[in-house]
């Protein structure tokens, strides 16, 4: 996934961080050439320039960015960001920094902004949500720092369809929590049967996340040949 991000400062590096961590492609776009090395970013792209200006966001290529995140500390320029985003590049979801609270009620889709958030967790998530059907999602890091709140959208096209949770050989540190499905919170049982489209929310250790993404992908016994 492509995600441009207006704003390097401690916010935008933030879901840089969070997002390169999770093999996405991230460009950063700001005006001060000093915050690429205060950054500590390994693996980000970079675009010295005014993200208000049209030639700036053609550079960044903006018409094949997933999602952009306009993350700066001016609310003015976080709003002409995504409406420039939405209206001039035809991205397909932008997600927007509210930070003066009185500010809110214009962070809507007249001004191109499809999710208005203020906290670098809850962007981090709602980017990946929106494009990451069919991987694993980290929603929250508990406090002990060693588990996680992972959620799991299951493509219609899954194996997994049509199998019983049970039968799905999850790692020793996950467990399914639970199930949301058609805006309906599920409490699984081993004889559920997983449906297209479910959202399955797992707590998981942070160290087996690759072994339960490998997991989701593969067949249950019920499949295999």
């Amino acid at each position: 996934m492509r995600v441009v991000i207006a704003g390097a400062g401690s916010v935008g590096s933030s879901i840089a961080r969070e997002l390169l961590g999770n093999k996405h492609e991230i460009l950063l776009i700001d005006e001060k050439p000093e915050v690429i090395g205060r950054s500590g970013l390994k693996g980000a792209k970079w675009l010295i320039g005014d993200a208000c200006e049209l030639t700036t966001l053609k550079d960044a290529r903006l018409d094949e960015a997933d999602v952009v995140v306009s993350a700066t500390g001016d609310d003015k320029v976080n709003l002409v960001v995504s409406l420039l985003a939405k209206s001039e590049f035809g991205v397909g979801r932008t997600v927007g920094r509210v930070n003066n609270p009185k500010n809110d009620w214009m962070f809507d889709d007249s001004w191109g902004v499809d999710v208005a958030v203020n906290t670098p967790r809850l962007m981090t998530a709602l980017v990946e949500e929106a494009v990451e059907v069919g991987d694993l999602v980290r929603l929250l890091t508990l406090q002990t720092g060693a588990s996680s709140i992972v959620e799991f959208t299951v493509p219609q096209d899954s194996p997994l369809v049509g199998s019983m949770i049970g039968s799905i050989h999850l790692p020793e540190d996950c467990a399914v929590v639970a199930i949301l499905r058609d805006d309906s919170p599920v409490t699984p049982s081993p004889d559920d049967v997983v449906e297209g489209g479910d959202e399955m929310f797992f707590l998981a250790a942070i160290a087996a996340e690759d072994e339960l993404r490998v997991a989701l992908s593969a067949r249950s016994d019920g499949d295999e040949a």
